[in-house]
């Protein structure tokens, strides 16, 4: 087998999620790997489907990159569900939908294909807030269920109850902690950008 040929399908297709959504954001393949703090060549056998990343080395660059890494393999599986790819509806049932981590939690999306917005169900239980996130996009978040700080950086801090919402613009700086010692469940909508 030659060294030039895909692992499979799905690592083709993540390999060129990561590129598409790089070249939207106006990134080299070594200014990516620099944020990322891996090899340039690893990113390149990565793009074209030659590697497969670590879930540490998928958490870097999509950090990087302002995403998640569940959005880069729900991107990368879409296109392999079965239908035309041009239908106007998206189901997704209960127990279904791409799932992974998200910050401090688990997300899942809750919708197939490439809309002009991201809804995800997110859990977490993390009482610490952690590293700020990023990104272009802007964000809105929902609780659900237990009680949610949300520190937006230089916009302040927001204690969030079942039924608060919070909306911020893209490039705001985001994170959040259970302010309660059960579990939360946000309703997240993220914009999603164009990605070529």
């Amino acid at each position: 087998m030659s060294g030039s040929v895909a692992l499979d399908e799905q690592t083709e297709r993540l390999g060129a999620r990561i590129r598409s959504v790089r070249q939207a954001r106006g990134l080299t393949l070594v200014e990516l790997a620099r944020l990322a703090e891996l090899s340039h060549p690893f990113l390149s056998q990565l793009e074209r489907g030659q590697a497969r990343p670590s879930m540490l080395s998928l958490e870097r660059i999509a950090r990087a990159l302002g995403s998640s890494q569940i959005e880069l393999i729900a991107a990368a599986t879409d296109d392999l569900l079965p239908g035309d790819g041009a239908s106007r509806v998206a189901l997704v049932r209960k127990a279904e939908g791409p799932q992974g981590p998200f910050g401090g939690g688990s997300a899942r999306i809750l919708v197939h294909g490439e809309g002009s917005f991201i809804p995800m169900e997110f859990r977490g239980s993390n009482h610490e807030l952690g590293e700020f996130y990023r990104h272009a996009e802007a964000e809105f978040l929902h609780v659900v269920s237990g009680t949610v700080l949300v520190d937006l950086g230089d916009d302040g801090e927001f204690e969030l109850a079942p039924g608060d919402s919070i909306h911020y613009a893209g490039g705001t700086l985001h994170r959040w902690c259970s302010l309660g010692q059960d579990e939360y469940r946000l309703f997240i909508v993220k914009e999603r950008r164009a990605s070529s």
